[in-house]
C-alpha cells in the first residue's frame, strides 16, 4: 500500500467564505437547479427573509418587498435596520449576529449567525444597505469578498434593510426560478405572521386568520368531512380536518420555519391526536384509522430550537425550551383540553370525525387479506425480477444529507428505455424501475386495486410508500416515458395513480417528468439535442456544415453514452405542481373519468398538430430515413 503523507503541511485552515463555498451542502442542503422546492436557491431567499420576519415578530416593519428577475433577488424590509457600524460584520463574519441573546430573539429561527453569510459567499454579487435613523451604509461583495464599502450618508429612506444577491451560476449551474415555489414560501410566511404584508413581483401575500387560512386554501374545493378545527394556545397553533383522500397530509412549522421533514413537534401532534380521539370516543381505534385522510397544519414556537441541519427542515428539540416541558407532554396537554373541548362544543363535527374514522377502519379490514397476499408476491418477485435496478443512497437511510437528497428513481416504459438509463445512470444516486405495458387507469378505484394489480403493487414497494410517505426511498420520483402518444398516455396513467392514492408525493414536491429530446441535430463539429421544433430549427441555423437530423421515437433509441449526458449534466426535469386551489376529484374525473361532451370540446379546442416543413430536397436528404418516416 502506498504511504500517504500526514504532516503539518497537510493541515489547512479555511476562512469562512472558503469553507462555505467548499461545503455548501452543510449550510443550504443540496445545490440543485431550481426544479425542486428544497433546492439551494430557495434556501438563499429564506435565509434573507428569516431576518425580515424576525424584525416583524419583534414589532418592527409590517411590509416586506421582494423582486426576482434576471439580475437577481432584491429583498427590502422596514424593520430597525442593521446597526450601521456592523453592516459588514453581520454579513461576512461567521458567528456574528444579534440572536445569541435569547432575550432579544427568544424564539427566532436563525440562532447560529450563518444565514446571510452563506448567501453572501454563494453569490457572485451581494449588496447590503442598512437604513437607520436618517443615515445609511452599504457594502458590496463578490463571491463573499468585500469589494466596496460606503461611508455613512444621509437618507430620507425609512428604517430597514435592503439586500440584493445573484446566486453564483458556477455553483448553481443552469438554475432557474420556479415562481410557484417562491410564492409558496411567501404564503407560509404570511400564514404564520398574521398582519404581515409581503409584496412579490406585483402580487400581495397577507393572512388574517393564520393556519385557518392556510388549510382553507390547501383544501380548496376538495371534499372535507367537517369544518376546519382551529385551535390556538401559547406558542402553538393547530388547524385540522379530515378529507376523502388517502394518506396523511401535514404542514408543520417551527418559529416560522416550514419544517418539511417534520420532527419532534409533528410526531408529538400525531401521537396526541390519537390519544385524544380514543379518549373522547371511548374506543381504542387503530392509530392508522384515526390519522387516515387527516389534513393538519401545526405551528409551534420553541425557545432555542435545535434543527437537524442548517436548512432547518426537521426539528430535533425534545423540549419546548431548555428548561421547559417535554415536547410530547406539552402537546398532549394542549390537545387533551383544546381539542376535546372543541369536540364537546361541536357535536356535529365530532359525529363526522367519528364516521370518517369508522370508514377508514372498514376499508383497512376489507383489504387486509388482499394486502397480505400481495406483499408475499411482491417479496417473492423482488428476489427474481429485474424491474428495479436500485441505487446506493436512499432518503430514509442515515448518511450524508446531500447524498439522500440527491437520490432519484426513473420510472421507465419497457425494458429498452430502462436498459439505456441503467447503463448511463449514476449507480450511487439513480435507480430505475421498468414498467411492463400500460398501467391500469385507476381513477375511481379503491386502494385495494393497488395490491391486486402487480405493477402498482411492485411500484409502491419499490418506492417504499405503502405505510407512510416518511419512508419514501428516493427524493425525486421521475416519470420517464417516450415523447410520443403512447408515452404521454402512460404518463397520464401514472399521474392518476399517484394523485389518486399518494397525493402527498406530489404535494411535497417529489414527482417530476423527464423532458426528453425529440431531435438530434449535428454535423462533424457540433451536436445539439432539441426538445421542440423551434429548438431544432435554431440548431440547424447554428451549424456550419450539412446537418444530420434524427427524430427520436423513444428513450430506447438514445444510446447509453448519449443518455449519460442527459441525466448527468443536462437533465431537464419538469416538477409536477399542485396549485393550492386544485380540486383533485374534479381534475381526475375530468381528464380520466368517463368521456363527456365537455372533455371532447376541450380536446378539440386545444388540439395542436405540429408538422415539420421540409423546404428543399437537400434538407429532406439530411434527415435519416427512419426519422423521416416518424416525421410524417
Amino acid at each position: 500500500m502506498q504511504e500517504v503523507s500526514y504532516s503539518e503541511d497537510d493541515i489547512k485552515s479555511l476562512d469562512w467564505r472558503e469553507h462555505i463555498r467548499l461545503r455548501p451542502g452543510m449550510y443550504i442542503g443540496k445545490l440543485g437547479d431550481g426544479s425542486s422546492p428544497d433546492d439551494g436557491i430557495y434556501v438563499l431567499i429564506k435565509e434573507v427573509l428569516d431576518n425580515c420576519i424576525d424584525e416583524f415578530a419583534m414589532g418592527y416593519g409590517k411590509v416586506i418587498d421582494i423582486s426576482i428577475n434576471e439580475a437577481g433577488v432584491t429583498v427590502r424590509d422596514f424593520g430597525r435596520g442593521i446597526p450601521l457600524g456592523k453592516v459588514v460584520d453581520v454579513v461576512s463574519k461567521i458567528n456574528t449576529g444579534a440572536k445569541y441573546d435569547s432575550k432579544a430573539f427568544k424564539k427566532s429561527v436563525g440562532l447560529n449567525g450563518v444565514g446571510t453569510k452563506a448567501v453572501n459567499a454563494l453569490s457572485e454579487h451581494f449588496r447590503v444597505t442598512a437604513f437607520r435613523d436618517g443615515q445609511c451604509k452599504s457594502a458590496e461583495f463578490q463571491f463573499g469578498n468585500l469589494k466596496k464599502e460606503s461611508k455613512l450618508e444621509s437618507t430620507k429612506e425609512e428604517n430597514g434593510t435592503l439586500v440584493f444577491f445573484k446566486p453564483d451560476n458556477g455553483l448553481f449551474r443552469n438554475f432557474r426560478w420556479v415562481y410557484e415555489y417562491v410564492e409558496q414560501q411567501l404564503w407560509n410566511y404570511a400564514y404564520l405572521n398574521a398582519g404581515l404584508k409581503i409584496q412579490f413581483n406585483g402580487k400581495s401575500f397577507i393572512s388574517k386568520n393564520g393556519l385557518l387560512d392556510l388549510l382553507e386554501k390547501k383544501t380548496g374545493a376538495e371534499s372535507v368531512r367537517y369544518p376546519i378545527i382551529h385551535l390556538k394556545g401559547d406558542d402553538v397553533e393547530i388547524a385540522l380536518t379530515h378529507g376523502e383522500h388517502y394518506g396523511e397530509q401535514y404542514y408543520s412549522f417551527v418559529n416560522g420555519q416550514n419544517t418539511t421533514q417534520g420532527g419532534t413537534h409533528l410526531n408529538a401532534f400525531r401521537e396526541a391526536l390519537v390519544k385524544v380521539v380514543r379518549t373522547h370516543f371511548k374506543k381504542e381505534f387503530d392509530a392508522k384509522d384515526i390519522r387516515e385522510s387527516v389534513i393538519a397544519a401545526v405551528a409551534v414556537r420553541v425557545e432555542e430550537p435545535v434543527f437537524e441541519s442548517q436548512t432547518k427542515t426537521r426539528l430535533g428539540s425534545e423540549r419546548i425550551a431548555p428548561d421547559g416541558p417535554a415536547m410530547r407532554t406539552w402537546m398532549n396537554d394542549f390537545l387533551s383540553k383544546a381539542l376535546d373541548d372543541y369536540l364537546h362544543r361541536h357535536p356535529d363535527t365530532a359525529k363526522e370525525m367519528l364516521k370518517r374514522i369508522q370508514q377508514s377502519e372498514r376499508e383497512r379490514k376489507d383489504i387486509a387479506d388482499v394486502k397480505k397476499l400481495a406483499n408475499q408476491r411482491a417479496k417473492a418477485a423482488n428476489i427474481h425480477n429485474k424491474k428495479l435496478r436500485d441505487c446506493r443512497y436512499h432518503l430514509n437511510e442515515k448518511g450524508q444529507e446531500d447524498q439522500r437528497l440527491n437520490s432519484t428513481i426513473f420510472i421507465t416504459e419497457g425494458d429498452s428505455a430502462s436498459g439505456s438509463i441503467t447503463k448511463a445512470r449514476d449507480v450511487n444516486s439513480q435507480a430505475v424501475f421498468s414498467l411492463r405495458g400500460k398501467p391500469l387507469n385507476c381513477y375511481g378505484l379503491t386502494k385495494k386495486i393497488v395490491y391486486q394489480n402487480e405493477e402498482f403493487n411492485l411500484l409502491q414497494h419499490a418506492l417504499n410508500i405503502e405505510d407512510s410517505m416518511d419512508d419514501l426511498r428516493y427524493n425525486r420520483v421521475v416519470i420517464a416515458t417516450d415523447a410520443d402518444v403512447d408515452g404521454m398516455h402512460i404518463r397520464l396513467l401514472l399521474l392518476t395513480f399517484f394523485l389518486q392514492f399518494f397525493p402527498d408525493l406530489v404535494r411535497n414536491g417529489h414527482l417530476y417528468i423527464l423532458d426528453t429530446p425529440l431531435f438530434r441535430v449535428r454535423d462533424k463539429q457540433q451536436t445539439f439535442y432539441c426538445y421542440s421544433e423551434a429548438e431544432k430549427q435554431a440548431a440547424v441555423q447554428k451549424l456550419r456544415g450539412k446537418p444530420e437530423i434524427t427524430r427520436f421515437k423513444g428513450l430506447g433509441e438514445i444510446s447509453p453514452n448519449e443518455f449519460a449526458d442527459f441525466i448527468g449534466n443536462n437533465i431537464r426535469l419538469d416538477p409536477v405542481l399542485l396549485p393550492e386551489d386544485t380540486n383533485l376529484d374534479h381534475v381526475l374525473s375530468y381528464y380520466m373519468g368517463k368521456n363527456t361532451p365537455e372533455r371532447q370540446d376541450f380536446i378539440i379546442e386545444n388540439l395542436r398538430v405540429e408538422i415539420d416543413v421540409i423546404d428543399t430536397p437537400e434538407e429532406e436528404a439530411q434527415i435519416e430515413p427512419e426519422a423521416a418516416a416518424q416525421e410524417v
